[in-house]
Formats: C-alpha cells, sequence, structure tokens
C-alpha cells in the first residue's frame, strides 16, 4: 500500500471539500447498523452525501447517488437531486469532466446519465464483482440495482471509464485506495486540503462508531477486509479528526454549512469539525 505524497505536501494545491447531503433514512434498529449488536442499544439514522472535490484548476465530483425511482422501491427520503445542487457550489454536472465512484452500489453510482461528458474512475475489482459471479446470490446483489450497472458497462465500452488497481492517484492531492470489505472494489479518497490529508470513507465505515469501535456494518462482503479498512483510514488520515464516514448524520452537526442558506445541506468538510464532546484528535490510533 502506497501513501502518496510528492516532493512536499505543502507544494500541492489544497483541495476545498463539501459534503451534499441528499437523502435520509431512519427508525433503524442497532442490527441494522453493526453485526452482533445488542438489540437494546441506540441505532443512529443514516444519512446519504455525494461530496465534491474543488480547488483553482479541478472539480472533481465523487459519487453520484440515486434518484426517485430507487428512493420509492428502497423506502429512502430523498431530499434533493445531488446533480441538481451543483449550482449551490457553482458547478454544472452537464460539465464535470471526473467523478470518482466509490463503489456501485444504488445509492452511490446512480444518476450517472447526468453527467454527459464525465469519466468514471473505478476499481477494477468493483465492476468485476458487479458483474460476476457474486450476483447470483440474493444477499451480495441486494445493493446494487441492475439499470446502474447496465449504464456502467455502456460507459465502459463508450471509452468513459478510468479503472484503478488498488492505490492510485487521480490528481495531485486526491489519491484513492482499495479497501474492498463493503463491496469487493470499495474504495477510499485520501485528499490533501488546508488542514492537511483528510480522508473521505464512504462506506468503509457507515457511521463513526464503526471505524472507531471496530464494530462491523452488517453489508459486508468481507469481514477481515472491513476491519482492515479501519486500520487504514487511521494510516491515512492526518488526525482521526481527519476522517469522514459515509453516512453519519454527525457529519453535518460537526462540520459547517458551505454558506448560511445551505445549512443542513452542503456542509464544507476542509475545515475542523466543532461539536464533539468526545475530542476525537485524541482518540488513539490502532495501526498494528
Amino acid at each position: 500500500m502506497k501513501i502518496w505524497r510528492g516532493i512536499s505536501d505543502m507544494s500541492l494545491e489544497p483541495f476545498e471539500i463539501y459534503a451534499i447531503r441528499y437523502a435520509h433514512l431512519g427508525n433503524r434498529h442497532a442490527g441494522e447498523n453493526f453485526m452482533l449488536a445488542d438489540p437494546h442499544e441506540y441505532a443512529s439514522d443514516l444519512d446519504y452525501f455525494v461530496w465534491v472535490l474543488r480547488n483553482g484548476r479541478s472539480s472533481i465530483v465523487v459519487d453520484t447517488g440515486f434518484g426517485e425511482e430507487a428512493a420509492a422501491r428502497r423506502k429512502r427520503d430523498l431530499l434533493r437531486s445531488p446533480a441538481a445542487t451543483l449550482p449551490a457550489l457553482g458547478l454544472d454536472a452537464q460539465r464535470i469532466s471526473d467523478v470518482i465512484l466509490t463503489h456501485l452500489h444504488y445509492d452511490h453510482a446512480g444518476n450517472l446519465g447526468q453527467y454527459p461528458r464525465a469519466r468514471f474512475h473505478i476499481q477494477d475489482r468493483e465492476v468485476a464483482y458487479a458483474t460476476g459471479r457474486g450476483m447470483c446470490h440474493a444477499p451480495l446483489r441486494a445493493p446494487f440495482d441492475l439499470p446502474d450497472v447496465l449504464e456502467m458497462i455502456r460507459h465502459v465500452y463508450a471509452g468513459r471509464v478510468v479503472f484503478h488497481d488498488g492505490d492510485d492517484e487521480i490528481l495531485p492531492g486526491v489519491n484513492v485506495y482499495r479497501v474492498g470489505g463493503h463491496s469487493a472494489g470499495l474504495q477510499i479518497l485520501r485528499v490533501w486540503t488546508r488542514r492537511g490529508w483528510m480522508v473521505l470513507a464512504s462506506d468503509a465505515s457507515h457511521l463513526y462508531t464503526n471505524f472507531e469501535q471496530g464494530r462491523v456494518f452488517p453489508v459486508v462482503y468481507n469481514v477481515q477486509e472491513m476491519l482492515e479498512g479501519y486500520r487504514l483510514l487511521y494510516r491515512l488520515a492526518d488526525s482521526p479528526n481527519h476522517i469522514v464516514p459515509g453516512h453519519d448524520p454527525l457529519v453535518m452537526r460537526y462540520y459547517p454549512a458551505a454558506r448560511p442558506e445551505l445549512e443542513g445541506i452542503v456542509a464544507r468538510l476542509d475545515c475542523a469539525p466543532a461539536g464533539d464532546p468526545d475530542s476525537r484528535e485524541t482518540k488513539t490510533r490502532d495501526t498494528d
């Protein structure tokens, strides 16, 4: 595993990072968030995000969310269209040139047609997994939506997919790492920002509690890879306070709105988080 560094991290142009909250799922029980959960413990709701990376040279969208049909079928509360929210950040989905897909589950890889000029960055193993023998098993294919997978294959044949095999650099200051666990080709991002190296965990850790306490999210392809992925988050981030989980509603509480009118809609993640009574900066890493 390569931790990408240039001649000097300080020579990199930092990225701004934004989280667009586009959907919500409530009324969960603990067993839906943690394997072997105590049925009496607290269960967090889930928020659904796509992310935007931006500096003076480049703008990248990370994941594309799901639309109205999937929301109705899966009984999720769709709050807004992620692509339609991009103009609030001065961006246009029609002009985005690069989209990083952390994996192909329905809530991360729908709406691909809304990015007609984009190249889609994905791990080799994720496309192989989503089209291979694992999909003969209903529990493994349940998080995927067939139309999204077919759309991805169409983009492969159109020459619009960039495949990555493990660790890779997308741009200076934006690196991907395959962690697997939740899905065979799940990748996370390490991003250089004004406060140092941040990690977008996506579904390598749905909630803060998953990686902080080593608790396995029950939608899992490989338990060992998921647990090793938690360790990798700590190794890549400058501190535990530089790790952003993929579905935790606390993200919107800890990080400020991009602008006051975007409160609860778009959070800016390249700022120090606030309001965490546990002070995650002081937590001990387990990197052995």
